[in-house]
């Protein structure tokens, strides 16, 4: 990962009633001008009386000055409850999982990062690792991502790496190479991200393939924003899937030790078991064995109740510590 970046940084109207008629208009107002002391309510009868015997006339009594009603305060609705989608926490998600994957918060200078078997285990070697979070050539998603870019933009300058990029997935985790790949590709994905529409490809990945579908799923299990975040970490390190290691596999034997609250499941209680069998997951891999993006982070927010990331937040990744101050704030781009 590179050094750590420590970057700190958003009357009801009363119902109207039946219109009367222009008579009744009329003593209505008159009634409203006249009404003085007790002698008010023998004016009114008065009015009322000449209503009676005079049906058909065209004459009006003379109009009063219109009297206004006191406003009636409107009850206000329910507030929604926050979810990572709403801007300022999909911001602070990705400053979170920029501080594991890149040491940074400011995960909008990311778009360019590219390293070589960055965990430097040559049995889980990834190839290359890149992005804004951290897609690997030996894993799938960034032949995904530069497919996607292709669609965008047909004549970018990673289309000729596309056939070497798929190789690579095909190949797998632990038997990556750089076979027409290297320095020059490494220059073109550093060039592309100066591009709009690559960055808006990475931007789309991230949706659509770990945001979105993780955080579905978190509010479907009703969980608060710190689950929410928690799923789409998972997703990010782990992947989609249904195997032990992959999210679905995690969320699944979580679900088989405690309830989701959704069904009737308690929040802490679940959130405990979910990030207790995601470190185990971690741990089975050389590279993942330090847990302190969960630990001393998403782990630490639970246990202080903060199950909402109401800022300020502070926590460590790998030996580095963080603070956002509050949401919405951005860290200033390199």
């Amino acid at each position: 990962m590179a050094l750590a970046d420590v970057l700190d940084e958003r009357r009801a109207e009363p119902a109207p009633g039946e219109r009367p008629g222009r008579w009744q208009q009329a003593l209505h107002r008159g009634s409203r001008r006249l009404r003085i002391g007790v002698g008010a309510t023998a004016v009114l009868i008065a009015l009322t009386s000449l209503l009676t015997v005079t049906t058909g006339s065209d004459e009006q009594p003379p109009a009063a000055a219109p009297v206004q009603s006191a406003p009636v305060p409107s009850t206000p609705s329910p507030q929604q409850p926050a979810t990572l989608f709403d801007d300022a926490k999909r911001d602070l998600a990705m400053q979170l999982v920029s501080s594991a994957e890149n040491s940074s918060l400011d995960w909008r200078a990311q778009y360019g990062y590219i390293e070589w078997n960055v965990e430097g285990v040559a049995a889980e070697n990834r190839g290359y690792t890149a992005g804004l979070i951290g897609f690997c050539s030996a894993c799938g998603d960034m032949t995904v991502l530069l497919e996607r870019y292709a669609e965008l933009a047909p004549d970018n300058p990673l289309v000729p790496y596309i056939p070497a990029v798929r190789r690579e997935a095909e190949r797998g985790m632990g038997r990556a190479t750089q076979e027409g790949l290297g320095r020059e590709f490494e220059a073109a994905w550093r060039a592309a991200a100066q591009d709009p529409l690559f960055r808006r490809a990475q931007d789309d990945r991230v949706q659509a393939g770990y945001f979105r579908p993780a955080v579905e799923q978190a509010i479907a299990d009703g969980l608060p924003v710190l689950g929410q975040f928690a799923y789409f970490d998972a997703m990010v390190m782990h992947g989609p899937g249904d195997s032990a290691g992959s999210f679905g596999g995690i969320r699944a034997a979580a679900l088989r030790t405690a309830p989701a609250p959704a069904a009737g499941g308690d929040v802490q209680a679940y959130l405990t078991v979910f990030l207790d069998v995601r470190t185990a997951a971690m741990r089975t891999e050389v590279a993942h064995r330090d847990t302190t993006r969960v630990d001393t982070a998403q782990r630490l927010f639970l246990q202080q109740g903060n199950l909402e990331l109401d800022t300020p937040l502070t926590w460590a990744v790998y030996g580095e510590r963080y603070r956002v101050n509050r949401p919405g704030a951005r860290p200033v781009l390199r």
